[in-house]
């Protein structure tokens, strides 16, 4: 029989923990070709953007409703590669470039260097110190330029 004045380990109390702990998770292992669970972390380089950018896709709603009640800037799009996705706009004024991606540009062309736009801004996560375009619209295409529509068609304008 068993000694009644033996504890099994399943009857060990559990320690206390104060609610002010942080919680450490660990992952026993790393997945492989995923950039997110490397061991060692690089420190960000001046002009590197966060991983993953919140798009349109990925953005909260109350985010999405902050940045749709907020005014509306204008600039000029100072560069836009459609094969990476985002691009930068210069505001009119002044200050900081403001980063843009690709699914937050409204209307069927794809902005050129030059172009002016009108935009609001939203707060990239996850410190939300700085900003990125939202809600894009072309106002004004760039004279002399030739412009791409979403489908692939050239137009000049």
């Amino acid at each position: 029989m068993s000694d009644p004045d033996a504890s099994s380990p399943a009857d060990a109390p559990l320690p206390l923990t104060s609610p002010r702990t942080p919680l450490q998770l660990s992952f026993p292992f790393l997945r492989e070709g995923s950039r997110v669970w490397e061991r060692e972390r690089k420190p960000p380089q001046p002009g590197e953007l966060p991983s993953p950018l919140p798009t349109k896709r990925t953005r909260t709603y109350s985010a999405t409703v902050r940045a749709r009640s907020g005014p509306v800037f204008k600039g000029v799009c100072k560069n836009f590669s459609r094969s990476q996705g985002h691009g930068f706009i210069r505001p009119s004024r002044g200050g900081e470039d403001i980063f843009v991606h690709i699914s937050d540009i409204e209307g069927e062309y794809v902005p050129m260097e030059g172009d002016e736009v009108t935009y609001k801004v939203c707060p990239i996560p996850p410190k939300n110190q700085k900003i990125q375009a939202v809600d894009v619209v072309i106002t004004h295409l760039n004279p002399g330029t030739k412009h791409e529509t979403w489908s692939g068609q050239i137009i000049s304008s």
